[in-house]
């Protein structure tokens, strides 16, 4: 009988021009994920990079060719579109999303199940202990969740932190994502997820400084889309028949 903590478990990696992080990042989770779950895979999503993250992903997939895939967007279309191909190519019981940018330690994994297993939760997603990001993109952040909070009711501690464990049953019964360029997918996520009746709770993870490579959450196009994506939702939700 095993006694690894899991049956199974899907983990997504959303990847945009990380050709100095993704080998460094993989190299972290995979034997981490091997003491995790019986059966394993993990899935590089590579949103259009212009670098060699998609050089890199095929070269670690065809040394993984059991248990690594991957999925490529020939034109980058966005962290939204990278967290849908990655959640709804998972193929296991479980799922689980962390950043290629390698500021997350795999090893927290074991305390988002240990959340899970003590509230028997359909999602235990991460809040950061410290998060390592310029001031301005914290408040950023606080903020955002306050309009999330004041439109939809959704009141989690971290709506934006890339490290979730999601039960696959929440991805076939919500009504399908749409969010796309903007950083609206997380939060999109969480409101259909508790609209639906799943149980959410939340556990603290590590958060390390960027090394290499640059985040795109604070442009302004993105910031833009994920306001439309916003009130898109809200106004369907509130003006249209449901789902």
């Amino acid at each position: 009988m095993s006694t690894k903590p899991l049956t199974e478990l899907s983990l997504f990696l959303p990847c945009y021009n990380e050709e100095k992080n993704l080998q460094n990042t993989f190299n972290q989770v995979q034997p981490i994920i091997e003491q995790v779950a019986d059966k394993w895979e993990i899935i590089i999503v590579n949103d259009g990079s212009k670098d060699k993250t998609g050089k890199i992903a095929q070269e670690i997939a065809l040394k993984f060719t059991n248990n690594v895939k991957v999925i490529t967007h020939p034109q980058n279309r966005g962290y939204g579109a990278a967290f849908k191909s990655g959640l709804y190519g998972a193929k296991y019981q479980w799922i689980a999303l962390t950043d290629a940018d390698g500021q997350f330690d795999f090893n927290d994994i074991y305390i988002l199940i240990e959340a899970q297993k003590k509230h028997q939760a359909d999602l235990a997603i991460g809040y950061y202990l410290g998060r390592k990001v310029p001031i301005y993109r914290v408040l950023g952040s606080k903020a955002w969740q306050m309009v999330v909070y004041i439109l939809f009711g959704l009141w989690v501690t971290d709506t934006d932190c890339g490290f979730k464990l999601i039960n696959r049953q929440v991805v076939t019964k919500i009504p399908k994502l749409e969010a796309e360029r903007g950083p609206f997918i997380t939060s999109e996520f969480l409101i259909k997820a508790k609209r639906s009746g799943f149980k959410i709770t939340e556990a603290g993870v590590h958060h390390y400084p960027r090394v290499f490579g640059e985040a795109t959450g604070t442009k302004l196009n993105v910031i833009i889309a994920g306001f439309k994506d916003l009130f898109r939702l809200w106004f369907k939700l509130n003006f249209q028949s449901h789902d």
